[in-house]
């Protein structure tokens, strides 16, 4: 680091992302991509017309965009914000609504950690229980703003939505951030009850279930008073946060139902598959709700399954981490994909055996 750097900065432990190397051709199943291309309908919106645009700001409103999100949830355009990405929400968020501290699990998206020691935060640790569920009664007595991803990463597992309404009636006054980056896989979205609670924002993404992970594109969907308050941080910080061309991919992207629920129902048979292929080697998997797996297998730690299956092309996401480092986390890619996981997990138990 250069002797310019401010203490504060040097004292920072960056979120560390899911390698994306370039040395060979890998079976990619370690950071949650999905893998199905765009809608044909993004790669019509991405045309030359609009990359010919590309001289001129994108809008900084996101206006198409968040017209075509509030339509698809039932929402007005002024409870969504669209961002470079969910992490760009949660920065804001993080900015905007922590004065009085956070709170969120000790095995989750690791990006909170980091931000919350960016923007200098107070921070509550909150641990999962043994079997790593999570139980909003350890929150209750929490003032500060509680953050739950849910579906959780990288368990997969997810809590009912009665339950978060459970956070929000016990105190009107303290907001609850639910980010749902893998929700449209199986579990239930808080959004419905956005109209009822001003206190709860919900954020997403469109990395995961619409094949954008490379577009970067995010949003909030909450209260108008909260979306003007991410306003506010937003255009102090990138009023142009959206590039012109995710714009566009983002919009058509929601206008593809069809094709969204078809990748989404693909991808959620070919996880029931994979959970039970593996459960029949013997390995433990956490029941998910999401569009990876968290396993843990027979006689071999977390890090030697890392280790082998990259070392023949296959790469899963491992967390050397308290309570987890046993465990690998595996993105479900296609089904050729996840049969070439199966088969060389099995050779690797075989051998351990």
């Amino acid at each position: 680091m250069s002797r310019f750097l401010s203490p504060r900065a040097a004292a920072l432990a960056p979120y560390t992302p899911g390698e994306q190397p370039q040395d060979q051709a890998y079976i990619k199943l370690n950071t949650n991509e999905s893998p199905f291309p765009p809608s044909p309908k993004v790669l019509q919106a991405v045309s030359r017309a609009e990359i010919r645009k590309l001289n001129l700001y994108s809008d900084p409103t996101c206006g198409r965009l968040n017209a075509a999100l509030a339509a698809r949830y039932g929402l007005q355009p002024e409870n969504v914000l669209s961002a470079n990405g969910s992490d760009e929400i949660l920065a804001f968020a993080f900015c905007a609504f922590c004065g009085k501290g956070a709170a969120y699990a000790d095995i989750t998206y690791g990006f909170y950690k980091a931000q919350s020691a960016l923007f200098g935060v107070d921070t509550t640790i909150v641990p999962l229980r043994e079997d790593f569920t999570l139980h909003v009664d350890d929150y209750m007595d929490f003032p500060g703003t509680i953050i739950i991803a849910n579906p959780n990463a990288p368990t997969g597992m997810a809590v009912p939505r009665s339950e978060i309404q459970r956070l929000l009636d016990a105190d009107p006054d303290r907001l609850v951030i639910v980010d749902e980056a893998y929700v449209d896989f199986g579990a239930e979205s808080c959004v419905p009850m956005i109209y009822r609670y001003d206190n709860l924002l919900v954020v997403q993404t469109m990395s995961k279930s619409r094949s954008l992970a490379g577009g970067r594109v995010g949003y909030a969907l909450g209260a108008p008073e909260l979306i003007a308050d991410l306003s506010r941080v937003k255009y102090s910080f990138n009023p142009y946060n959206v590039n012109r061309l995710s714009l566009a991919a983002g919009a058509a992207a929601v206008e593809d139902e069809v094709y969204f629920q078809a990748c989404c129902a693909s991808i959620c048979r070919t996880r029931a598959w994979t959970a039970g292929e593996l459960e029949s080697l013997g390995c433990t998997v956490l029941p998910s709700q999401a569009n990876f797996l968290f396993v843990r297998c027979p006689g071999l730690s977390g890090g030697a399954v890392y280790r082998t299956l990259r070392e023949n092309g296959i790469l899963v996401r491992w967390f050397d981490s308290p309570r987890i480092r046993d465990f690998v986390r595996i993105t479900i890619g296609d089904q050729e994909q996840m049969q070439s996981l199966v088969d060389q997990l099995a050779q690797m138990l075989d051998a351990n055996a």
